[in-house]
């Protein structure tokens, strides 16, 4: 909540809100990037009044909001009430679809930056992931059932691209992309991986690691009964 904030919270919050690291807040303030480094680094004791009104302007906020967390803010505050109230907006992935079992494809209707919702608590603590490297797409096929089924929305995390532990990827095997389950081959020689489809009617192979592109891990779906 604003009263139990810092100068510091305020100003790194308002800067991360607006999209501006410390350094440009700095330049477009026209005030040295060690005056705003020392700020958020609890170094600054007492700064200069004139300078904080400066960063003030910069940041859209009243100069008593940044020094006091009282006064106006332009556009919405960067702190909320309660922060398991605050949505995050998850952009749909529109790759290209690829025919097959277990294929990612693209909804009829859907438009490139669509966007769902998931609550920013949830993502940090539980999924401990980067809302800006997560991405929502779709399955098409019987591959994967029962675990997915076509149609199936999926949750993407781009950054976590190693089959370490084993889980479900989204991958691009040499033919298209494809929701599969992938684990690493102990001691193979070059790397190589097993590709791996929940519904026995298709058969596992192997690639090397040379030879796919993992996308991400998926972490969640969801799906309309």
């Amino acid at each position: 909540m604003i009263e139990n904030t810092s100068l510091a919270d305020r100003l790194r919050a308002r800067a991360d809100q607006l999209g501006l690291a410390p350094a440009h807040v700095a330049e477009m303030a026209g005030v040295n990037r060690s005056f705003v480094y020392d700020i958020l680094r609890g170094r600054s004791v007492r700064p200069s009044i004139g300078r904080l009104a400066d960063v003030a302007r910069v940041l859209k906020v009243d100069r008593e909001w940044l020094i006091h967390g009282i006064g106006d803010v332009e556009g919405p505050s960067p702190f909320v009430e309660n922060p398991d109230d605050a949505f995050v907006a998850i952009a749909h992935a529109t790759p290209r679809p690829a025919m097959g079992g277990g294929a990612v494809v693209i909804e009829d209707g859907d438009t490139p930056g669509r966007a769902y919702h998931f609550r920013q608590s949830w993502i940090r603590s539980k999924l401990r992931a980067s809302p800006k490297q997560l991405r929502i797409m779709h399955v098409a096929g019987d591959s994967m059932c029962p675990t997915l089924q076509d149609g199936d929305a999926v949750l993407v995390d781009m950054m976590r691209q190693m089959p370490s532990p084993p889980g479900i990827f989204v991958l691009d095997d040499g033919m298209g992309l494809v929701a599969k389950r992938i684990e690493h081959i102990p001691n193979s020689d070059p790397p190589a991986v097993r590709v791996i489809s929940d519904n026995t009617l298709y058969p596992a192979y192997e690639r090397t690691a040379d030879e796919i592109r993992i996308i991400g891990r998926i972490r969640w779906f969801a799906r309309e009964i």
